[in-house]
């Protein structure tokens, strides 16, 4: 049974840091690429960064680029994203997100969210 539970987020000010965490049960976590999403209200889920199953590439939304970090610890089974910089629009629900095949990028399956906030 694949699980994946984020945590980490909670209310940081703008300019301030957060860390998420995505905890992985269920499959060979280190051969799949994994992603970070997050979904404002009123907007589409949209992707955040992905990282491959080695950690050896990584992707960045243009608005996240340089700000957020995204990297992986196989031997735990754990996805992160440090997020510094932080702006009142990186608010939003973030999911970590798994493919069900090796091959594939896209996630299939999701975690519950946690939420972040950013505001003075």
């Amino acid at each position: 049974q694949v699980q994946l539970v984020e945590s980490g987020g909670g209310l940081a000010q703008p300019g301030g840091s957060l860390k998420l965490a995505c905890a992985v049960s269920g499959f060979a976590f280190s051969s799949y690429a994994m992603s970070w999403y997050r979904q404002a209200p009123g907007k589409e889920r949209e992707l955040v960064a992905r990282i491959i199953g080695t950690g050896g590439s990584t992707s960045y939304a243009d608005s996240v680029r340089g700000r957020f970090t995204i990297s992986r610890d196989n031997a735990k089974n754990t996805m992160y994203l440090q997020m510094n910089s932080l702006k009142p629009e990186d608010t939003a629900v973030y999911y970590c997100g798994a493919p069900s095949s090796p091959w594939k990028l896209g996630p299939d399956y999701w975690g519950q969210g946690t939420q972040v906030t950013v505001s003075s």
